[in-house]
């Protein structure tokens, strides 16, 4: 290492002094405006041809450049048509330029550089950070939803939390379901650390012609973030700020204290044995009246503030951007809060004409006080004839109502005394430097990292509020995990034109490293503080415990080469091709992967026999294939550990006899693992019509993940006791296939109207198309299941995680119907009527038949924007279809706890009165296991944001001094349309559990009114 940081710097020296000869310099000044409008245009770029050197329009549109003789300017501006501009000695220019629909005019991000949209072969999409901005949401994943085809979203309602998203579907099991966050160059997990103000332009990588430069994280898709940075010109203040709030919306109705009793009384009824008769528990049930309702009692609508000021600018030697954003939102359940601070910092420095430097970095402060996790299935579950407190200001205790243990607990006593609070700080960024060897070849080093330290402190006091919420020992937990991650990165880019050929080429190297630790420290008997810091003494007698999990150390290290060749000739014809060497610790002792890629296209309007047409302003096809690989696996799977248990192995044996404890294996591993790599494909087309008014982009790609990390079950007489009892190995393959679609539709109707629609569709179908072992599957989706039942199954030839049970045909409605069924032994009235699938004349496991898809096969999205003078209109449209999900909620039962409305209304209470819902013991280890009544369609629409802006006049803003100041108000999941029957369908989960809603934490919708002010 230390060889290739001298000979790096050794290279980065020479460059220092090599002196080319110049012809003495002219200054050019000029003023860039609008062609429709004439308004000023602030932060075109204006760029020497040939060369790296540029600058960029002031505030008032100006710029001032210093060029040679007879050089050419290029003007380019998100948005519109470029233009060339000769240099001459005739004084200040003036240039106008013409906005432009064109979507394949475009620049947009590539992995390690940027390119034109037409020249590209993959599949990229790229959301302005404009848009992200227009979201009120907390991290920019969210405000991501329903804008790009084949990127599924998946939120949640706890402030703070950070998004799922799926690109293409899942293709892993064991491994990273998460794409690879490249931002500014370097590599992140994730980005809630970032600020949606922050940033310029976000690009996800689709295919893998364009993800394979990045090979050892590329499996399940790249996200390129490019952050803010000055531009030439006066400094420039910008304000943003709204507030608003948050509130629930479709809340589940429960069954109120009346119907809860009568319920009640029922299923102790349907208990009754003539041995053992039980009396009802509910007297009177009439006499509680409505009772307790326990999620308004609970839950609230809660405040949220985003405020974000920035400072920008510079001149053609420097440039900054500063910014700094504070979040303050509050959880829909009482005590529940979240703050997060951040700031954003950007400079570069022209240090001499071939060189510049630079610097960006990103801080994260955050604080939570958070929610206990049992607290939505309390809320669902609670006894509504307990009352919050009695008149003497004592907690309602469910004990006093003989409710049984199923319902023992009052929500607010488990709010009041969890005491939970989470901090995180981290610290992002990286430098850089570019040199320009010669006008068409540049040197590209950077260094970057991600230091981050997280802190989750919980302390229980000694307190009785009921008979089963109390506490005689005080307690203090204290979890500490800490991340130092660095990344150093050196390319060489050969960017040559030669009359129709056009080639780009790269050459690289990146070495990165890995290292992350946790640790937990328990004590009990502790008074209580409120900063709750162990680092204290403790009172004589105190037991404190630290604990340093060696599963939760981790330490890795990569080491890559990668090359690319972008060409083109003549506009018409594109090949892309790269090839990427890595080396991971994790796959000692075979470290080595290649991942390879190439891509080609046609821009068939370029041809001669098109001139003559006037259907299409632009049509390219192209294609692609590439392997891509995912490192982020288990860490040294292939270690054998045992666990030493005396309560679970335990031997007598001697003279005299003595006890001694045994030991099980964990898991049983394979003497190696190797690379998850997914072999993909892409065919594509795009294009517009109508004068460019209309784009228009289709894909179809097909993703095999071969060698997927996969455990296989085994017989428990091996001995093994992992969690999943099975040997972990490259042992299947999953492929994802499907379509994309999007369409935009953009207008200037004249000066005064603009608009623009752009629908998008993806169409995904997952299959585990091959495992070592056959049809031997993987069971799982334990979470919230009663009788520790399993809902999910994986195995070849379905999709991962599919529901799995048994399928209900009906409802018992007497006892001789009960007699003559396969359930004669164990069914009664008002229990689920199972399918006998296989014909035997009974039920068992084997009957079990696939219930349900959690991964969902279509995803949609509708952006619409509308401008009339001063007024701007934006609406988001958002949904999924063809997916189910889960409702555990339903039959998790262990007494008596509440059910909903729906429910009651529905339930089965005498022959006749239902044939789809059961009676009230639906908790019952028949009526609880996995079958279809749990299951749903998990499809929904979604108005996922509507905002409504205007901009003060020009004419007003600049007798203050101020460039514009715009106001809006904003509406996020204010409407959502699904059938299922809880708070919202959009479920998330690990890869094993997606989809089964238990105790999850909801989405809101938020309302909120804000300013964007520019100075």
């Amino acid at each position: 290492m230390k060889r290739i940081f001298t000979i790096s710097g050794f290279i980065l020296l020479c460059f220092f002094f090599v002196n080319s000869a110049f012809a003495q310099n002219i200054t050019v000044k000029g003023k860039i405006t609008d062609a429709t409008t004439n308004e000023t245009l602030v932060g075109v770029t204006v760029a020497i041809q040939g060369t790296d050197n540029g600058t960029q329009t002031d505030a008032n549109g100006a710029f001032t450049l210093s060029v040679p003789p007879k050089a050419t300017l290029v003007i380019s501006y998100v948005g519109y048509v470029s233009q060339q501009v000769a240099v001459s000695n005739a004084g200040p220019i003036s240039i106008k330029l013409a906005a432009s629909a064109n979507e394949l005019q475009q620049v947009v991000v590539i992995g390690y550089g940027t390119q034109r949209k037409v020249d590209n072969t993959g599949s990229v999409a790229t959301v302005k950070g404009a848009d992200l901005a227009k979201q009120s949401s907390t991290d920019p994943l969210s405000a991501l939803e329903g804008k790009v085809a084949g990127v599924e979203i998946i939120n949640s309602g706890q402030p703070g939390a950070s998004p799922t998203i799926n690109i293409r579907g899942v293709g892993t099991i064991y491994g990273n379901v998460k794409p690879l966050f490249v931002v500014d160059g370097v590599w992140y997990d994730d980005i809630s650390f970032l600020n949606n103000n922050d940033i310029e332009s976000l690009t996800i990588l689709k295919d893998a012609s364009s993800t394979a430069i990045y090979g050892i994280r590329a499996a399940s898709g790249v996200v390129l973030i490019t952050t803010k940075r000055g531009k030439t010109g006066k400094p420039v203040i910008s304000l943003n700020s709204y507030f608003g709030w948050q509130s629930v919306t479709n809340q589940v109705k429960m069954a109120n204290a009346t119907e809860y009793a009568t319920a009640i009384n029922e299923l102790t009824a349907l208990s009754n044995t003539p041995a053992d008769y039980n009396p009802p528990v509910f007297a009177n049930p009439s006499s509680y009246g409505t009772g307790t309702n326990w999620y308004n009692q609970i839950l609230r609508n809660a405040p949220v503030t985003n405020n974000e000021i920035s400072l920008r600018g510079g001149t053609d030697k420097y440039t900054y951007d500063y910014s700094f954003g504070y979040i303050n939102q509050d959880g829909i359940v009482k005590t529940n809060d979240y703050e997060k601070y951040t700031f954003h910092l950007a400079n570069d420095f022209k240090v001499t004409k071939n060189l510049k430097l630079g610097i960006s970095a990103n801080i994260l402060s955050s604080n939570s006080r958070d929610v206990n996790g049992q607290i939505f299935h309390q809320l669902y579950t609670a006894a509504p004839v307990v009352p919050v407190y009695y008149a003497n200001g004592k907690y309602g205790d469910p004990a006093d109502y003989n409710v049984g243990s199923g319902a023992n607990y009052n929500p607010q006593a488990t709010i009041d005394f969890f005491n939970q609070h989470s901090k995180n700080k981290r610290f992002t960024g990286s430098v850089y430097g570019e040199y320009n060897i010669l006008p068409d070849l540049k040197f590209r080093t950077s260094f970057g990292g991600d230091l981050a330290q997280a802190e989750v402190r919980n302390y229980q006091p000694v307190y009785f509020a009921t008979g089963g919420q109390q506490s005689n020992i005080s307690s203090l937990s204290l979890n500490h995990t800490e991340t130092r991650n660095w990344i150093w990165e050196n390319t060489l880019t050969y960017d040559k034109t030669i009359g129709k050929h056009k080639i780009t080429g790269l050459l690289g190297y990146s070495s990165q490293r890995n290292e992350g630790s946790y640790g937990e420290a328990f004590a009990d008997s502790v008074a209580y503080a409120k900063s709750g810091n162990l680092r204290t003494s403790y009172p004589t007698g105190t037991n404190v415990t630290y604990t340093y999990p060696t599963a939760n150390q981790l330490l890795t290290t990569e080491v890559s080469q990668f090359a690319r060749v972008n060409y083109s000739y003549d506009d018409r014809y594109l090949l892309n091709a790269s090839i990427r060497h890595d080396g991971a610790s994790e796959f000692y002792p075979h470290p080595y992967g290649w991942f390879p890629s190439v891509g080609a296209g046609w821009v068939v309007t370029n041809e001669s026999f098109m001139k003559g047409q006037h259907i299409f302003d632009n049509l390219k096809l192209r294609a692609s294939y590439g392997i891509v690989g995912n490192a982020v696996v288990p860490i040294n799977p292939t270690t054998l550990t045992v666990t030493n248990d005396p309560s679970s192995y335990t031997a007598i044996f001697g003279n005299p006899q003595t006890t001694n404890a045994g030991a099980s294996i964990n898991t049983v591993v394979p003497p190696t693992i190797t690379w998850e790599k997914a072999e993909a494909t892409d065919f594509g087309i795009e294009g517009s019509i109508l004068n460019n008014k209309l784009s228009f982009e289709a894909d179809y790609y097909n993703r095999l993940t071969k060698n997927a990390i996969f455990n296989i079950p085994i017989p428990g007489s091996t001995g093994e006791n992992g969690p999943n009892g099975g040997i972990l190995g490259n042992q299947a393959d999953i492929r994802n296939r499907g379509f994309e679609f999007s369409l935009t539709w953009k207008q200037q109707v004249n000066s005064d109207v603009s608009y623009s629609i752009s629908p998008n569709i993806g169409i995904n179908n997952n299959e585990v198309t091959k495992v070592l072992s056959g049809n031997n599957p993987i069971y799982s989706g334990g979470a919230g299941i009663a009788n520790g039942a399993l809902a999910t199954r994986t195995v070849q030839g379905q999709p991962i995680g599919e529901f799995y049970g048994y399928k209900v045909l009906g409802i018992f409605q007497t006892a001789e119907q009960v007699a003559k069924s396969p359930q004669a032994a164990s069914a009664k009235p008002g229990d689920f009527i199972y399918q006998d699938t296989n014909g035997d004349g009974q039920i068992s496991t084997t009957d079990r038949v696939n219930l349900g898809n959690p991964n969902a096969k279509y995803g949609y999205g509708v952006n619409m924007f509308l401008k009339v003078k001063n007024f701007d209109f934006t609406v988001d449209l958002q949904g999924r279809a063809d997916v189910s999900v889960f409702n555990s909620n339903l039959g998790y039962r262990f007494g008596n706890e509440n059910i909903t409305q729906d429910f009651y209304d529905n339930r089965w209470h005498g022959a006749g009165t239902s044939n789809t819902y059961p009676s009230m013991n639906i908790g019952s280890t028949l009526n609880s296991a996995p079958n279809s009544f749990y299951v749903s369609s998990g499809a929904y629409f979604r108005v996922r944001n509507a905002q409504l802006g205007y901009t003060l006049p020009s004419a007003i803003t600049r007798r203050w001094n101020i460039q514009s100041i715009r106001f809006f108000a904003n509406a996020q999941n204010a409407i959502n349309v699904f059938g299922y029957k809880g708070f919202s369908p959009e479920i998330g989960g690990s890869v094993l559990n997606q989809g089964i809603d238990s105790n999850v934490y909801p989405l809101y919708a938020t309302y909120n009114f804000g300013v964007n002010v520019t100075f």
